[in-house]
């Protein structure tokens, strides 16, 4: 039997465990990436480790969340990044540069190497043939120590892509329909392979989109082949050398398959509240538009900025849609300014945006209180706008440019010929903004400022967890709901006990003042708990409010994932009817949970407000098992040293 691209990444890689489906595998990483909402913390867990310079091949520490620089904060924590990238040897991508994903596509990402960053989003380099998967920041700064990453041994999904999008259709329909088969869950534990002879009419970009946006499936990743396709990307690019052919073998054995007949799509949007309510554009109808932002990391690449500064040129916003555009690095930034497009945009009435995440984490550009917004972002979610109660629709670029123009959603096809956006034979190279490392540099100052807090570490497990349930929660949840993003929140990344205030304060706004009170507690939720963002501080915070465990139907990866780096012991339920069983402000004991979790996979826990009993598992790993015990990856990998 023939082995797929996932499969041979994973073996090339395997440091330790068995390729079994669903046993827990470590692979060694090639290359990581963070970015400035995450990388301070990352940055802070690496420099407790107390490893002198970063031992992956490559690691860039990216700028570009959170630039809006309305205090100290963030301008502080940029300062910070940057000395600690050259104290430790990480390339520096300085702000103004790009977002982290699109840098790393055009300038750092190489087929068939493995890649952790960050962020959620990195799935993003399985458009260029990486296996590139998101993770908490503690994972990440384990990776540039050398250490490797552990994961589930993933199931693989063969996504057949056939025949060739029509006019006006674009990857990110193609991506929508996958969510719209799969949902939200339908990737977890899973990496999304797409093959087929549509792969050969994609380009890398709208491959980078789509495997972008397969983060919302819930996926370890997703990838492409590396073809020729590939090589003639990278040789725009200046970056010839870095591309290898990789490919599936022709009898590649896949667990699940899936066919999308790519003639057959129409333009698609995501609904409010969730990235996989997909209906066409047609079937939603005429819904009148407020705002309109078209970039983030899944589309603001060169080829989408010219599309739709080719569908604006000659014409005027509608006067009561207001429309902002990010593009996604200083390289398509440029070049739209030097080859006229820029012109076109601002002259059809688009407000230009720095080359950052911007909107999509809702660092500015909130829409109006009770706003439509159609945006060709990756995520949904209620209030991530900056607005709670706007309603956020997910669409292509063409769909958004159309619907800028009309001022209501509007299927692009109304606009009549198509132009092709052909990819340049040469990009704009100029990586000035990139500081190259100089690892090991210890007169090398790194400055921290004010708004950077010591790093709270957990204490042991206790042998008898026996607390409050502080809140009840139902499916999907968010770590958005958990932990807020956007301009308010994000800039006290680098200050635990100020951003712990903010924990689950959407959905419950006393939700700290109770945890400090109790000294702590549980919180019990429903399936996929945990789904978007990597951002750890979904995990960080509510442990530094002392939450001992979190008992949920199901978790998303990598947010339980988080939960055990930092000491927060994961439980689902043996049987999901005992979760109505339990309600908000009952106490739960466990006893004898040390000896428990390593004698095997049940435990039971007592309601002592019912009086009654039910079954949890753990489902942890021997190594988990020890990384909750010891309080977390950072207390485990000091008394380990691995």
């Amino acid at each position: 039997m023939g082995e797929n691209l996932t499969r041979k990444i994973i073996a090339a890689h395997l440091k330790d465990g068995e390729m079994a489906g669903g046993a827990e595998i470590g692979i060694r990483i090639d290359q990581t990436l963070t970015q400035d909402a995450t990388g301070t913390m990352a940055y802070l867990q690496f420099e407790a480790m107390g490893v002198p310079c970063v031992k992956t091949e490559l690691s860039v520490s990216y700028i570009d969340h959170n630039t809006l620089q309305t205090g100290f904060e963030n301008a502080d924590d940029h300062r910070y990044l940057q000395t600690a990238a050259a104290r430790y040897g990480i390339y520096f991508s300085r702000p103004g540069n790009g977002i982290c994903h699109q840098v790393h596509l055009e300038r750092f990402g190489v087929p068939g190497k493995t890649l952790l960053g960050a962020d959620s989003h990195t799935p993003t380099g399985g458009g260029i043939g990486m296996l590139a998967i998101g993770a908490g920041g503690l994972d990440v700064a384990v990776a540039m120590g050398g250490g490797p990453f552990y994961m589930p041994m993933p199931k693989v999904i063969k996504v057949e892509l056939r025949g060739r999008l029509s006019p006006w259709v674009s990857a990110k329909d193609v991506i929508l329909e996958v969510l719209r088969c799969l949902t939200v869950k339908g990737g977890v534990g899973k990496v999304i392979e797409y093959t087929g002879p549509g792969v050969k009419t994609l380009t890398v970009p709208e491959r980078a989109t789509i495997t972008n946006m397969g983060a919302e499936l819930g996926a370890t990743t997703s990838i492409f082949p590396s073809d020729e396709i590939t090589r003639m990307f990278l040789s725009a690019q200046g970056r010839e050398n870095d591309w290898t052919e990789f490919l599936p073998d022709k009898d590649a054995v896949y667990d699940e398959e899936l066919v999308i007949e790519l003639s057959e799509l129409e333009p698609m949007v995501a609904l409010p509240h969730s990235p996989d309510t997909v209906v066409s554009v047609r079937d939603a109808g005429e819904i009148s538009v407020d705002q309109v932002a078209i970039g983030s990391c899944t589309n603001s690449s060169y080829k989408d900025m010219m599309l739709v500064a080719g569908i604006l040129r000659g014409k005027k916003v509608h006067p009561f849609t207001s429309l902002v555009i990010s593009p996604g690095s200083r390289q398509v930034l440029e070049m739209m300014a030097r080859n006229g497009a820029l012109a076109d945009l601002i002259s059809a009435g688009a407000r230009i945006l720095e080359t950052t995440c911007g909107p999509c984490i809702g660092m500015g550009q909130a829409p109006p209180t009770a706003a439509v917004s159609v945006r060709t972002f990756n995520r949904n979610f209620p209030g991530r706008s900056g607005t709670s109660d706007a309603g956020v629709y997910l669409a292509s670029p063409e769909v958004a440019a159309a619907s800028a123009l009309t001022g209501k959603l509007t299927d692009p096809r109304i606009l009549g010929e198509y132009k092709i956006i052909q990819q340049p034979a040469e990009f704009l190279v100029d990586d000035s903004l990139i500081i190259p490392p100089s690892c090991g540099k210890e007169e090398v100052e790194v400055l921290r400022g004010p708004n950077i807090k010591p790093l709270p570490v957990n204490a042991e497990l206790a042998d008898t967890i026996n607390a409050r349930v502080l809140l009840k929660v139902g499916d999907n949840i968010t770590t958005d709901h958990i932990m807020p993003a956007g301009s308010k929140v994000l800039p006290l990344r680098s200050n635990i006990p100020a951003i712990s205030e903010h924990v689950f304060s959407a959905i419950d706004a006393g939700f700290a003042t109770r945890a400090r009170e109790d000294g702590g507690g549980l919180v019990v939720g429903g399936h996929n708990y945990g789904q978007g963002s990597s951002r750890e501080h979904a995990a960080l915070a509510p442990m530094y409010l002392g939450i001992k465990a979190v008992l949920a139907k199901s978790f998303a990866r990598i947010h339980r994932a988080n939960l055990v780096n930092f000491g927060i012991l994961p439980l689902t339920f043996v049987n999901e009817d005992d979760y109505e069983a339990i309600g908000q402000d009952d106490l739960l004991e466990l006893t004898g949970v040390r000896s428990l979790l390593t004698a095997g996979n049940k435990l039971q826990l007592t309601n002592r407000t019912t009086g009654k009993a039910f079954k949890a598992r753990h489902d942890l790993s021997g190594r988990q098992a020890a990384i909750i015990l010891d309080g977390g990856l950072l207390n485990y990998t000091r008394k380990t040293g691995s």
